[in-house]
């Protein structure tokens, strides 16, 4: 069960989604992996920042270079750094007394997350809050989020292990339990007695998020949706009016219920004043930020522009706007959008109807979480929490991404990618030489690849490999005509699209056609399956978690996704012919498997079943399989034995070089 914004000292509201707290703040993500930055005024820390997003530089000059094969470059940037900077952040929140707290994963400690709270004194460590023996994680819908709120010195969250709902002082660490209907919003008296048992405020439909109540507490405003929507696709905002009794007498579909009008709002949320704001794509199909006009019953933009100020909702506690205290009364408000492929930072007057970008030193930038005094520049940040704070010494490492647009099948369109080329201080290749290329297709399919720094990616092409991560047509972030291209059409337009983009490369001159690889997880690996089994582009590939039998998915998945691929499919024939598990004849290349045993998304049948194919079939196939592992790998040992064992697989059979790294290669049916 997910959580909901604080709404009084006092009481709370739970649904199955969640809003996250109603802070003035940033949660930045520069080319540094994920990292909390406090914005504030002063100008005397903004170069270190910088420097982290400057470019990279060679260390030696290039007759003193040592000259050897792509792909066989030694590394500093080992699957142990990797795996150890894969900690992410999963929400933020402020105390009563100004103190940021934050819930960060960590693989070291099998997945495990962890509340943390900042320190009380300057130059002193950040204090955990969660005991050993609890992790804060929920699984709603399997992919949680909005784990944890925080109201004044009372810290409500979710334990994983029991999904029981725990009140903790952060000050005393007393802590006390209670239960949830996860498909129901609810409301939670708390105070200094146990927590009472939820009542419910609203029910009955498939899916809910978003709970949030005005300040009077007179108003709640959700978002619900049905199947066989996802929550991009279509949902409705619904505000209800409640009683001195805490009941709903009356409700109000504020968007989304006209029929002739398709759009999916999301991250309601009111203004100091008691105005309901929110984010949807009606008409122009970018999420743009618009109110509600509560005394005319009617929708108005508050600023338009083709770019998304939101993101899918694959995860709870979202947040991707927040209002700022103004004296003269009016509606600042911080937010965050994607436009072309980049990010940007900005504040909107909501009465002047304008939209001021901040000058940020950031490539990326994800959920609001602080901001200071000054709303109109930005000229410091401080960097309170880093996922991987010693990541700069490898800085003469880095593959900084190109952003690319090239053509798909599909005449006069095109889509985007992120292209990083090999770099390495110490290693050149001969003239003649043209890197071997990892193409990946990310998760979803309805998601979104950004450019920021990935250790994962820097692990490949400080090696000597070429890497491209691909937006192909069905990705966020370029307004639901681009988003739209998948449907009725999973399986097709990702795959041409990842070929297309190989091809592109290769077309270009940056790569060696004869060593093109590619790798994905989830839907990225059924798009990497179906690559291989209905394309001849690549020679070889990796699917970790992904989806071989598309009717088996539609009926051994949970229910958030239970639904999900009939639009993206279509009719009984076009699951045959889309799976490829029925066209195991047509696969000709090399591929590596890795599965989570506790996977509820894709169950293990699936790698199973593709990999018995195969090894019948006499392919060169591996199958990894990690006990306690879910949908997507969060231990340490995993995600490091992952990325070693793709890299000597693919070094063994396509790349036609010796890795630097000592890795102990896995068995490969039909090979050793």
């Amino acid at each position: 069960m997910a959580l909901c914004s604080i709404v009084s000292l006092t009481r709370f509201c739970f649904s199955t989604g969640s809003s996250s707290s109603s802070y003035s703040t940033f949660h930045l993500n520069h080319f540094s992996r994920s990292l909390i930055a406090v914005v504030s005024t002063r100008n005397h820390r903004w170069s270190c920042v910088r420097m982290a997003a400057s470019s990279a530089s060679s260390s030696l000059p290039m007759q003193d270079k040592i000259t050897a094969p792509y792909g066989s470059w030694k590394s500093p940037i080992t699957a142990d750094v990797v795996s150890g900077a894969s900690k992410q952040l999963g929400g933020t929140a402020v105390d009563a007394h100004g103190r940021l707290i934050w819930l960060e994963s960590r693989p070291t400690e099998s997945g495990r997350a962890v509340l943390v709270k900042e320190p009380d004194k300057p130059g002193h460590e950040p204090v955990d809050i969660t005991p050993k023996e609890f992790g804060v994680r929920t699984v709603a819908q399997e992919y949680g989020g909005g784990a944890f709120s925080v109201s004044g010195d009372t810290v409500i969250f979710s334990n994983y292990k029991d999904q029981r709902l725990y009140k903790q002082s952060l000050d005393s660490g007393d802590r006390r339990e209670s239960t949830l209907n996860p498909t129901t919003t609810v409301a939670i008296e708390i105070g200094n007695k146990d927590i009472q048992e939820p009542e419910i405020l609203v029910g009955g439909n498939d899916f809910y998020a978003f709970p949030r109540l005005d300040s009077r507490v007179e108003k709640i405003a959700w978002i619900e949706w049905r199947h066989p929507n996802m929550p991009w696709d279509k949902s409705e905002l619904w505000v209800g009016y409640i009683s001195e009794t805490g009941d709903i007498y009356k409700r109000i579909c504020v968007a989304g219920s006209d029929s002739m009008l398709v759009e999916s709002p999301t991250e309601p949320k009111w203004s100091p004043s008691g105005e309901l704001f929110f984010i949807t794509d009606r008409k122009s199909g970018f999420w743009n930020i618009y109110k509600w006009i509560e005394s005319e019953n009617k929708v108005v933009a508050v600023y338009s522009l083709d770019a998304e100020f939101a993101r899918p909702l694959w995860v709870f506690g979202m947040n991707s706007y927040e209002f700022i205290h103004s004296n003269d009364q009016k509606n600042l408000i911080a937010c965050s959008y994607r436009q072309n492929g980049t990010s940007y930072l900005a504040i909107l007057d909501d009465v002047q109807r304008s939209l001021s970008v901040l000058d940020v030193p950031f490539t990326d930038i994800d959920n609001i979480v602080t901001l200071d005094e000054h709303k109109s520049k930005a000229v410091e940040f401080e960097i309170i929490w880093c996922s991987s704070p010693d990541s700069i010494k490898y800085k003469s490492y880095f593959s900084l991404p190109e952003l690319i647009e090239f053509p798909t099948e599909v005449p006069g369109q095109n889509a985007y990618a992120y292209f990083y080329l090999p770099s390495n201080p110490v290693y050149q290749c001969s003239q003649e030489e043209k890197p071997p290329l990892l193409v990946k297709s990310h998760g979803g399919p309805t998601a979104e690849t950004r450019g920021m720094l990935n250790l994962s990616i820097q692990y490949w092409t400080s090696r000597g490999w070429a890497f491209v991560d691909v937006n192909y047509g069905g990705s966020t972030g370029y307004g639901r005509e681009y988003r739209d291209r998948l449907l009725g059409r999973w399986g097709i337009v990702d795959v041409n699209d990842c070929c297309s983009c190989a091809r592109f490369l290769v077309d270009s001159g940056k790569v060696d056609g004869e060593r093109l690889c590619i790798t994905g997880g989830s839907a990225g690996g059924y798009t990497t399956l179906a690559a291989l089994a209905f394309r001849e582009t690549f020679k070889a590939g990796a699917s970790l978690y992904g989806v071989a039998d598309l009717s088996m998915l539609r009926a051994e998945t949970h229910k958030f996704e239970s639904r999900y691929i009939d639009n993206l499919v279509g009719s009984e024939k076009d699951y045959f012919e889309r799976s490829p598990i029925n066209f195991v004849d047509k696969f000709s290349c090399p591929i590596i498997l890795f599965q989570g045993l506790e996977d509820k998304v894709v169950p293990p049948d699936q790698a199973r079943k593709i990999h018995q194919a195969l090894k019948q079939k006499g392919l060169p196939v591996a199958l990894v399989e990690y006990e306690g592992e879910q949908h997507g790998f969060r231990k340490a040992e995993n995600i490091k034995f992952t990325l070693e064992q793709q890299m000597v697989f693919f070094a063994r059979l396509v790349g036609h070089f010796d890795v630097a790294d000592e890795i102990t290669p896995i068995k490969i049916d039909n090979f050793d």
